[in-house]
């Protein structure tokens, strides 16, 4: 075996972001900074920071729930076996202090750090890791997550390929794949492979979510549904006792009325500033804006498998007949980019080559006349209405594409329901129309967005467009099991222009992260994937 420091040869190393990622951008109040703020030099221990969100979390099981505001709370009562270095999105050492993978790419032996304890005070082993992560691993386990219906987990794509699981001794854990997959370590890094002690599975079965037994720097202590989650200071921490005593995510839906709680200081943080609270924020003294470019896509997912949707054309004249210069002028106000293919211009396998689809409602028309809709016809349009980090204006989105194709024809009636309803829905796999459809990237690489949401095997929780392409199957396949990442990134680039072509989503935007926190929170630092890594480190200012 060779042996790796602090990262492998298999880790994919963002270099857009990591730029994003480290820069220091301006600390003066009211004014946009880059990645986050440092704070003074004597931070003090004590104190609630309450965070202000859209929604509400749908649960708190890493391996069952797959959604930012899951994942929010998610990245603070959980560690992973390897972390992201602070914001960025390179992999570093967590729960496993150090690594190998083998000459083939086929091994993966991770040695545990000693000392660390869950939260019940439970010491961590190696035996924790593997029956934790055997509800993914092993489709014989009570619990095996295909057991439960519905479910979106990262662990098939992770997984997938893992044909053994040992643990030689108490703090070395070795994971055998039956042929190489290049997303493995960076895979692991994500808050949706946090470890959850073992136990609560054990009493609680698929339910263990509601009852989250972590090793990170906050526990849980109490969550009312549709109001609000309290965690409070793990004071055994292995990396140190956190700053903060407690922190409470406060599900507030109204965009409004968030930035109006923020600004009175009933709210210490926003999570997804939308434009027009951005431009209001702007010039408060009492507010600071951190920014950074988004590992995001945002867009409209067609159901490829029902007509008229099944025929391309039709598919391709949604797409000229969105006007995204537009949306991006009037609604997103300059804090989003658009999309040309199907990963955001910070990926690195993104090819400025493809052009994708440019505003163009009188090709729309040539398009659906050839498919056998001269005059268009209706359909429904699935929406949310709170906030996304990749669709800030939330519902809004909704009513303009409905204005917009109404130009060549297509009259839309807008459907909205709450987030975790639509979730539901649309991952059914019964639901066969248009919806708002996006992503956040949740590990840097490229196969996080082109396969998780496009592969056959990701239909139809993570594919709601139920799009099945052999070729771009195949091409994905391919491209992870490939170590060298100039190769990887043609693969990934040839599968983007067949999808673009194929056109199973209406490509809108990729939008940046914005969150807007009190002038009294120091540390908070951004990171690409936009979870709350690193929170031990935040403190309030006295």
């Amino acid at each position: 075996m060779k042996r790796f420091k602090a990262i492998s040869v298999g880790t994919m190393i963002l270099a857009l972001l990591l730029a994003a990622g480290c820069s220091s951008g301006s600390k003066d109040a009211g004014k946009a900074a880059q990645g986050g703020n440092t704070g003074q030099t004597d931070p003090k221990v004590g104190g609630t920071l309450v965070i202000g969100t859209g929604a509400d979390a749908t649960g708190l099981d890493p391996e069952l729930v797959l959604n930012n505001e899951s994942g929010f709370v998610m990245s603070l009562l959980y560690d992973r076996l390897v972390g992201f270095k602070p914001g960025t999105s390179e992999v570093v050492p967590m729960l496993a202090e150090k690594w190998e993978i083998s000459d083939d790419g086929k091994t993966y032996t991770f040695h545990i750090r000693k000392g660390v304890k869950f939260h019940d005070g439970t010491p961590l082993t190696a035996k924790e890791v593997a029956a934790d992560y055997a509800r993914g691993t092993d489709p014989n386990h009570k619990y095996y997550y295909k057991k439960l219906s519905g479910v979106n987990s990262f662990a098939g794509d992770t997984f997938g390929s893992v044909t053994n699981v040992e643990t030689p001794d108490d703090f070395t854990i070795k994971f055998t794949l039956k042929e190489p997959y290049a997303p493995f370590l960076t895979n692991l890094a994500m808050v949706y492979h946090g470890v959850m002690n073992p136990k609560e599975t054990e009493k609680y079965g698929f339910d263990s979510g509601q009852h989250p037994d972590g090793t990170g720097p906050f526990k849980l202590v109490e969550w009312v549904k549709n109001d609000h989650i309290t965690v409070e200071a793990n004071k055994d921490y292995w990396q140190g006792r956190p700053y903060l005593d407690k922190v409470i995510f406060k599900i507030v839906p109204e965009n409004n009325v968030r930035v109006l709680k923020l600004q009175s200081g009933e709210l210490d943080v926003v999570l997804d500033v939308g434009p027009e609270d951005y431009a209001k924020l702007k010039g408060d003294s009492k507010v600071t804006l951190l920014e950074q470019p988004g590992l995001a896509a945002n867009g409209v997912g067609l159901p490829v498998d029902t007509a008229p949707f099944d025929k391309k054309e039709v598919r391709q004249a949604l797409n000229y007949a969105t006007d995204k210069a537009q949306l991006d002028e009037f609604l997103y106000k300059g804090l989003a980019v658009e999309m040309t293919q199907y990963v955001p211009q910070v990926d690195w396998s993104y090819d400025p080559g493809i052009k994708g689809y440019p505003y163009d409602p009188e090709k729309a028309k040539q398009l659906l006349a050839k498919a056998g809709y001269p005059n268009g016809f209706k359909t429904e349009l699935l929406t949310y209405p709170n906030p996304r980090g990749y669709n800030p204006i939330g519902g809004k989105l909704a009513v303009a594409l409905q204005e917009q194709w109404k130009k060549v024809g297509v009259e839309v009636e807008i459907k909205q329901l709450e987030w975790g309803t639509f979730l539901k829905t649309i991952r059914s796999g019964d639901y066969h129309f248009p919806h708002l459809r996006g992503w956040t990237g949740d590990n840097g690489d490229p196969d996080n967005f082109l396969a998780t949401l496009n592969h056959t095997r990701a239909i139809p929780v993570g594919n709601t467009s139920h799009y099945s392409n052999k070729q771009v199957d195949d091409l994905l396949d391919q491209a992870i099991r490939v170590s060298d990442q100039t190769k990887r990134k043609e693969l990934y680039r040839q599968a983007d222009k067949i999808m673009v072509d194929d056109a199973p989503w209406v490509m809108i935007n990729s939008t940046k992260q914005v969150r807007a926190i009190s002038t009294k929170v120091k540390g908070f630092q951004l990171n690409p994937l936009q979870m709350l890594f690193d929170f031990n480190t935040v403190y309030i200012q006295k």
